[in-house]
């Protein structure tokens, strides 16, 4: 009774709850409408020999899978779980145990490396959060991203990052030079002006009762008693051991900034890859995604709010600027590029005019002390001492703002507008210290005339400049004094004062006292003086320590400033694109320091009067002379270092990891692209499904 009524048909067309054959069933079979998706008419991502949906269903109907299914058992049950019981003589048994307890050893010994992994893969991620729990202002810098956006956050970030490396400039600098000067015995002091040599006499300390004032302008320009001290270079004495720990620490220094500098891009790069390509830029993301359930506080919670705002902002000002792109005719591309082109050319001029006024005030700077009326004015002897600075600060404050008025007018959207005016600005500042630079170095070595009658004897101007090192290491220590002084007058005479003043009047007067945080100008400034500290830490030793005080004082005053006198940029632009090109414009700045520090050790001779490496022809002779002394195994190491046995094995090596890097990054490319279209094509077969499902609903509803 109970069979005959399960299989009565009903009206559903089925027959008492199971399902009906497969003749009896109405409409397409599962197998026509899986063949109808859009992943169905390619085999790409299914591989060769797969049949297509629902073929297997079609040839035999579900009968074979169930046979199948039972002889797979059947011959489970029917494996012996012993080797006892396996017909075998007992040799195969003996080598199959054998074999067995080697893939248990093996699979004992992965386990371990795979725990051994696992535990150093924790530990990492522990001692991570434990560095993220002592960084330094974590909170200021989570509450400045969430109330000015973040890109104001990535300026102190930066600074954050800068500050790092300074302290550990000044770790290295003291480490191997200072106190191994004091370690040797006590230097002596600064040479006799009685002493003769075919390079004239040098004496730094000034003669007779000094005026408090004097002081004063000698602490402001590095002259005076700050010329013989252990802040330049012409202090340190002609110590073999010195001269070695000397020229390394430089080294030392450029290779962990580099080192530091790019382990920071990369990191950074992924972030700017994945936002550059629409992955994680969507709105969806931003909605869904993008929110920390681990918040606790009201304040926490605002902060992030505001911080999904602005990047909801800036995508939605992105696509504004992009969709307007796209709108335009040919005419009205071809209008936008003159006025590019034009407008391209009125920065090359800027430049240019402000390349030769840097060149025309260093050049004029020995003229006008060698005034009479000058000299008898200590203020404007100070002055003309500070006309290269006056003038590089003077040209970076007038001309950025002019780039910021030109980026606009270009038509890009705000994160082009921003990498155009930082590439401008810091073209400006370090070509404008370059030209310094270069107007200095024909001075010292007459213009490249190795046969002039000032650079004949000595290879250097020895009349003019008898010690030329510590005279550079004063430029540089000059420009980062100028530059803090600058920076506090702007804050404390020009922002406050006009806050204060702009605050006690109603109406519009009141919205003019509240300026936003230049992002780009702030980031050139730091970047700018983190160059002139990587040229001058050769020459003024000592100058990382002052550039760590520095830029401690400047976080906390650019902090104060900032919640004190700026409002939340009108206008943002993405976090990615500055935590990526920041960093690449610093090394950048490393770039060209490199150039003239690496040109002053290979190429100029030393001053004969002063430094560590008086009586070398060249300051990297000294590099030779102590490898010399080494013994004769160690020797012929570190010669063996430099010649081509070694050299043209280590470049074959190097571009086969960098083309098999690069094939297996275009490998990885390639699997993205087709794993993306993959995304793709699901979505689409999820879309037709369900219209698939509306279509049937609305059929058996009709019926």
């Amino acid at each position: 009774m109970e069979e005959n009524r399960a299989w009565e048909p009903e009206a559903g067309g089925s027959f008492g709850g199971w399902p009906a054959p497969r003749e009896a069933r109405a409409g397409p079979s599962l197998s026509s409408v899986l063949n109808e998706l859009p992943s169905a008419a390619t085999l790409r991502y299914r591989g060769p020999g797969v049949l297509p949906w629902g073929a297997l269903e079609e040839e035999e109907g579900g009968e074979r899978s169930i046979p199948a299914f039972s002889e797979a058992s059947r011959k489970e049950l029917q494996e012996p779980s012993s080797p006892r019981e396996l017909p075998w003589p007992m040799q195969a048994r003996r080598t199959y145990r054998q074999s067995q307890s080697r893939n248990q050893m093996a699979q004992d010994s992965k386990s371990r490396v795979s725990n051994w992994a696992l535990l150093l893969r924790r530990s990492k991620e522990k001692m991570r959060e434990g560095l993220r729990k002592v960084e330094p202002w974590a909170w200021t810098l989570k509450r400045i991203g969430g109330q000015y956006g973040a890109g104001t956050e990535s300026y102190f970030l930066l600074l954050r990052f800068l500050l790092f490396l300074n302290v550990l400039a000044s770790v290295l600098k003291v480490c191997l030079t200072l106190l191994p000067t004091w370690l040797e015995g006590a230097p002596p002091g600064p040479p006799s002006p009685n002493t003769s040599s075919p390079c004239g006499s040098y004496n730094p300390n000034s003669q007779g009762l000094i005026a408090y004032s004097s002081q004063l302008f000698n602490l402001l320009s590095g002259r005076g008693f700050l010329e013989w001290s252990p802040l330049f270079y012409g202090f340190y004495p002609p110590r073999p051991h010195l001269a070695v720990a000397y020229l390394c620490s430089t080294f030392a220094i450029g290779l962990f900034s580099l080192l530091l500098i790019l382990r920071r891009s990369v990191s950074r790069l992924k972030q700017t890859l994945l936002a550059e390509s629409g992955v994680l830029t969507s709105y969806s993301h931003r909605v869904f995604s993008a929110w920390d359930f681990g918040l606790c506080g009201d304040v926490h919670v605002q902060l992030r709010q505001r911080l999904i705002l602005y990047e909801l902002q800036v995508e939605l000002e992105e696509a504004e600027v992009q969709r307007q792109a796209a709108e335009r005719t040919l005419g009205q591309q071809a209008r936008v590029w003159s006025v590019r082109v034009l407008l391209n050319l009125l920065v090359v001029a800027l430049l240019g005019a402000a390349f030769y006024g840097v060149y025309w005030a260093t050049g004029s700077t020995e003229k006008l002390k060698s005034r009479p009326l000058d000299q008898r004015m200590p203020l404007l002897v100070l002055g003309v001492e500070y006309l290269p600075s006056i003038f590089i600060s003077g040209v970076n404050l007038v001309l950025p703002p002019m780039f910021k008025v030109i980026a606009p007018l270009e038509g890009y959207t705000r994160s082009r507008q921003i990498i155009l005016i930082l590439l401008r600005t810091v073209f400006l500042r370090l070509a404008s210290l370059l030209v310094l630079l270069l107007s200095l170095w024909s001075e010292i070595t007459c213009k490249g005339n190795a046969e002039d009658e000032k650079c004949k004897t000595c290879g250097y101007d020895y009349k003019n400049l008898p010690c030329w090192e510590t005279r550079l290491g004063q430029e540089m220590y000059k420009l980062l004094l100028f530059d803090l002084l600058t920076g506090l007058a702007i804050v404390l005479l020009i922002q406050f004062p006009r806050k204060l003043f702009c605050g006690l009047c109603p109406g519009a007067l009141r919205r003019v006292g509240t300026q936003e945080f230049q992002v780009p100008d702030e980031v050139l400034g730091l970047i700018y003086a983190q160059t002139v500290v990587w040229v001058g830490s050769f020459f003024c030793p000592l100058l990382p320590l002052l550039n760590t005080a520095k830029f401690l004082l400047l976080f906390y005053l650019k902090k104060f400033a900032l919640f004190s006198t700026c409002s939340p940029a009108s206008r943002t632009f993405r976090a990615s694109t500055a935590n990526f090109f920041f960093p690449l414009v610093l090394l950048l700045g490393l770039a060209i320091s490199a150039v003239p520090v690496l040109y002053s050790i290979f190429l100029i001779p030393p001053s004969k009067l002063c430094g560590p490496f008086r009586g070398q022809l060249s300051i990297w002779a000294q590099i030779p002379e102590s490898i010399y002394r080494l013994p004769q195994i160690t020797q012929k190491f570190l010669f063996f270092l430099g010649t081509q046995a070694f050299a043209v094995p280590l470049l074959l090596l190097s571009s086969i990891l960098m083309m098999y890097t690069l094939a297996l990054a275009n490998s990885y490319g390639r699997l993205i692209s087709e794993l993306k279209k993959q995304i793709e094509t699901e979505a689409q077969n999820k879309v037709f499904l369900a219209q698939r499902a509306v279509a049937l609903s609305s059929t058996n509803g009709a019926l």
